[in-house]
């Protein structure tokens, strides 16, 4: 099935260009979302009068992913995880907790769009993928760090020796 694409699409083409694709791809993803038009002489013509207005509007999504690129190159992030011998984490950090950290600092990207080769499951500082548009990819630093247990806290918090427990003049039961 040939098609006219409407936008760039990352191992597909860019906006305007003709190319053959798969009919279900074609027909079940790529008209549906717009993505795409039949290769027809009517379409055609078509096309030429919107490409203008189709191309303004994929140079400002471009730059809106540019000046996100440049502030998440700007941010670290860190993710604090429990850990056991050797700096092994228990479990992984994932893409989701990625997203959710940048979510907490306002900025919002999807979880798909983190490019993790495989989950970080050790301690250490990484350099993670974000790609936000066909032609923008942007580079977040990663710090990952043992979460401090209950025990590492210090033990000031305590006044006296007997915190938390019940005198012995209120637990006895008098039995006369």
């Amino acid at each position: 099935m040939k098609v006219i694409l409407r936008s760039d699409m990352e191992n597909l083409g860019r906006l305007g260009d003709i190319v053959e694709v798969k009919a279900g791809y074609g027909r079940n993803y790529l008209l549906p979302q717009g993505h795409a038009l039949p290769a027809t002489a009517a379409n055609l013509k078509v096309f030429e009068l919107e490409r203008k207005k189709l191309r303004a509007r994929a140079d400002a999504l471009r730059g809106d992913a540019a000046s996100l690129a440049e502030k998440i190159n700007r941010e670290g992030i860190t993710i604090a995880m429990r850990v056991g011998d050797k700096d092994k984490l228990y479990g992984a950090v994932t893409s989701a907790m990625i997203a959710e950290t940048l979510a907490a600092r306002g900025i919002e990207v999807d979880r798909r769009r983190i490019l993790l080769d495989a989950p970080v499951r050790t301690l250490g500082e990484y350099t993670v993928r974000v790609r936000l548009h066909a032609e923008v990819v942007a580079e977040l630093a990663l710090s990952v760090i043992a979460e401090k247990s209950a025990g590492d806290e210090p033990e000031s918090k305590v006044a006296d020796g007997n915190a938390g427990q019940i005198p012995a003049d209120e637990n006895a039961e008098s039995g006369e």
